[in-house]
């Protein structure tokens, strides 16, 4: 299983348009092959700030898969305009799982 971790400053006044932006955006990575989960989670120290945590089968399944698709495309035409600076995405692979 591979994390995907991205970062997401949204831009100031426009978090509820987001968070429902995203909630329409959600079914567009849930369909992709390789998809495990994903979860947004806003910070309390900075309310504009959001992290996005993604589990996927194999790091191509997000790479290749889910960035080459049409449903990227319709991903990035719903959220993309929200951020600044535009996030910066990195995967992450188990190291310990505490307690298993």
């Amino acid at each position: 299983m591979i994390l995907e971790v991205a970062i997401l400053n949204v831009r100031e006044g426009m978090t509820a348009d987001f968070e429902a932006a995203f909630r329409q955006a959600s079914p567009l990575i849930a369909s992709m092959k390789g998809y495990i989960s994903h979860e947004l989670q806003r910070c309390l120290e900075a309310p504009n700030r959001y992290v996005l945590l993604v589990r996927w089968e194999t790091l191509e399944d997000h790479t290749l898969g889910f960035r080459r698709s049409a449903e990227y495309q319709e991903w990035k035409r719903l959220l993309h305009h929200f951020y600044d600076p535009f996030p910066t995405v990195e995967h992450y692979e188990m190291v310990l799982n505490y307690p298993t």
